[in-house]
């Protein structure tokens, strides 16, 4: 809800739907001859105790999603086109470090910072877009609170790296035409319990920073798909993370939600059959189950990845072409490249939802359906949004993801990703000595 007059309105909407309900309630009872005076007396008497909750109630989201959508546009969003140096010598763990950097959940330190100011996580989108062929790297972010210290560590970490800002983001070319495009978007999450990890460039054996020609390198697959797109077509791919924090009232929650710490312990009880029912603080049971070397495997990784910053994080993948021109066989490679970051028995990734039904006829008799869902992705994917396609099983919600494992989705790849259309910077840029003498 982007639209300030949809904020408006759903603000609002609340205290009118009452006032109508009441007048029709009111109106039917006058019809059947009921005497309401003695009703209304006493819920009027008693109004002080029950009207503050129902507007609470009724308010609470759409003043918070208000507030919330202000701090949205005081920050204001940028577009970075990056171009890939000549040279990356370092392993994926550098963009680990630049997650951690920029992770920023811009944590209220009081009521009024959170139902005033709106202060709340913000998201930031780390692209692949493929536009006629043309592989791009992009990120989009919040000006004010990210992009400085996002530059700079990418600077840091990537010698070489070029950042530019795109004057025009590059997904507005693209105006929805039903007549003009055809596309498809799919939503892209983990298929487990997130406190799972995927394989990540620990388990390809990046941080043992092998030799440029021994090195595997996961983006290959899906960067040299993205790169045989033909100039009519459009391969989008959008890594949306939101800082993983704890929710309470004072962050904007009714609910109290803690951080993923809690629920990978018990995930770990229960992967090595601890009962702490029966155990004392401090004891191992003595029935304690051996554990296989991939149990031994998958309890490390969990360790090892709460123990990271984290992302609340979804991909968004969309493929377009121009009307007519549909390519069905596009789409299987490029969603196909996620499933190299499987592990059989841990986790991996997963198509949760997609602008499409599986009974056409039966869901979408008339096809508006999916025009609308269509229509609907690109905006977002443009706002740099996300809500769940499922409404009703939410089965592709937005999983918690660790900087190493983001950092394995996206980062500067080295000279052995050969796709001609991979844009790289053409020359080493140094600076000049500081000693050089002048006149």
């Amino acid at each position: 809800m982007g639209d300030p007059f949809k904020i408006i309105f759903g603000a609002i909407a609340g205290p009118i739907f009452l006032v109508v309900g009441f007048g029709v309630i009111y109106y039917t009872f006058s019809l059947l001859n009921i005497d309401l005076e003695p009703i209304l007396s006493i819920i009027l008497a008693l109004s002080p105790i029950w009207l503050p909750a129902v507007f609470f109630y009724i308010l609470f989201e759409q003043w918070l999603e208000f507030a919330r959508e202000k701090f949205k546009y005081e920050n204001g969003r940028v577009t970075l086109r990056i171009k890939l140096p000549q040279e990356v010598l370092k392993s994926p763990e550098a963009m680990e470090s630049v997650f951690s950097q920029i992770h920023n959940p811009n944590g209220p330190d009081n009521l009024w910072q959170t139902y005033i100011d709106g202060k709340h996580p913000l998201v930031s989108s780390f692209e692949l877009a493929s536009i006629g062929g043309e592989v791009r790297f992009y990120v989009n972010v919040p000006k004010k609170k990210i992009k400085n210290a996002l530059e700079a560590q990418l600077y840091a970490q990537y010698p070489g790296v070029e950042i530019t800002e795109e004057l025009i983001d590059y997904a507005a070319e693209v105006v929805w035409d039903e007549e003009k495009w055809e596309m498809m978007s799919f939503h892209i999450v983990k298929k487990d319990d997130d406190v799972l990890p995927i394989k990540t460039y620990i388990d390809f054996g990046h941080d043992q920073i092998p030799k440029e020609e021994e090195k595997f390198e996961p983006m290959a697959p899906l960067i040299e798909h993205l790169g045989k797109a033909k100039p009519h077509e459009r391969l989008w791919v959008q890594i949306l993370c939101v800082p993983h924090a704890k929710s309470d009232f004072k962050s904007g929650s009714l609910q109290k939600i803690s951080t993923w710490e809690k629920a990978a312990a018990e995930k770990i009880n229960e992967i090595m059959g601890r009962d702490k029912d029966r155990m004392v603080a401090g004891e191992e049971s003595d029935n304690r189950p051996m554990l296989s070397p991939s149990e031994r495997d998958t309890v490390t990784a969990i360790e090892r990845n709460v123990s990271k910053y984290a992302y609340k994080t979804a991909i968004r993948a969309m493929y377009i072409s121009e009307a007519g021109k549909f390519d069905g066989e596009m789409i299987g490679p490029l969603l196909k490249s996620f499933a190299q970051y499987d592990i059989i028995g841990r986790n991996g990734m997963g198509v949760r939802w997609r602008t499409d039904f599986d009974y056409n006829w039966f869901s979408d008799f008339t096809g508006k359906k999916k025009i609308t869902l269509k229509r609907n992705e690109l905006e977002a994917y443009k706002a740099r949004s996300y809500t769940e396609g499922d409404k009703k099983t939410k089965v592709d919600a937005a999983k918690i993801m660790s900087a190493e494992e983001l950092a394995t989705f996206y980062h500067i790849p080295g000279t052995s990703v050969v796709t001609p259309n991979l844009t790289r910077v053409e020359s080493a840029r140094r600076e000049a000595p500081a000693n050089l003498p002048t006149g």
